[in-house]
């Protein structure tokens, strides 16, 4: 299975309800995304769903990468993707729900980063920088036995942007 973490685009500073969870995209964040969109199509990129935060930057996020990448079976809404929740949650949920052989996840920082470490390195911390738009491709054989993922590459949302240019 392919897991593709991205994090959500720029956001705004403060939403008007003063809800962090209502905070949506910038006008520049969602045409970034699409540019990384296109940038991960361009590498060949596929997912078979999307599974999203529900706070409103990440679903809108989820929203663009459905649009350019035509998903078929949409986007799915995870409680155990808000910034609160908890990584070996999420890791049940997937096992429990789909069973798909690519899957994009779109989430928010610290979040994403434990989540390539729980993967990856067994619950140690991973100091990685996952900027607003990044992408991490992780690669695993089963969830559902072993939660050892190999990490295949962490790309910035200006390298993504470039692809897309080329």
């Amino acid at each position: 299975m392919n897991l593709y973490l991205i994090r959500h685009a720029i956001a705004e500073e403060e939403s008007s309800t003063g809800e962090d969870s209502q905070r949506a995209l910038t006008d520049k964040g969602a045409k970034k995304m699409r540019q990384i969109a296109k940038g991960l199509r361009t590498l060949g990129v596929e997912f078979d769903l999307i599974l999203t935060s529900p706070y409103t930057r990440a679903r809108q996020t989820a929203e663009i990468l459905s649009d350019v990448f035509k998903i078929k079976k949409g986007i799915a809404i995870s409680e155990h993707l808000s910034p609160a929740g908890t990584p070996d949650l999420l890791l049940a949920e997937i096992n429990e729900k789909y069973t798909v052989d690519s899957l994009a996840i779109v989430g928010h920082e610290p979040y994403l980063s434990a989540l390539v470490g729980l993967l990856v390195a067994g619950g140690s911390s991973v100091d990685i920088t996952f900027k607003k738009g990044g992408v991490c491709r992780l690669s695993t054989d089963d969830l559902h036995h072993s939660r050892k993922a190999t990490l295949e590459w962490l790309l910035t949302p200006g390298v993504l942007v470039e692809i897309a240019e080329q």
